[in-house]
């Protein structure tokens, strides 16, 4: 269901509402850090420039920081991307992505 649920989502824009909710539960819930890491970056490189998806895919992988203590180098780099777009124009991706960022790097001690 969450992997149905987010590609309709990332085809379909009028889907982002329940993605947005699934996408959440999975970064908060499930026990796999490699299938939330691997959504929160799928969802955050493959959502349109102002789809409400990029922020929080930004800030689930904060989620997932604090959560298992890891991530990858391409959901480091994708975290701080979201932010700095989000800095640059909050039309393109939302704040929350900025709160994703600042909790992936205290989590992992990147200051």
């Amino acid at each position: 269901m969450v992997v149905e649920t987010l590609e309709h989502a990332l085809r379909d824009r009028s889907a982002e509402g329940e993605a947005a909710g699934v996408l959440v539960g999975t970064a908060l819930n499930d026990a796999d850090a490699g299938f939330v890491e691997h959504w929160c970056v799928e969802v955050g490189t493959r959502a349109v420039s102002g789809s409400p998806l990029l922020g929080l895919a930004g800030l689930c992988l904060g989620h997932t920081a604090r959560r298992f203590g890891h991530l990858t180098d391409e959901a480091r780099a994708l975290a701080e991307s979201l932010a700095a777009r989000a800095e640059a124009d909050p039309s393109d991706v939302d704040g929350r992505a900025l709160d994703g960022d600042d909790d992936v790097r205290d989590f992992l001690h990147l200051w």
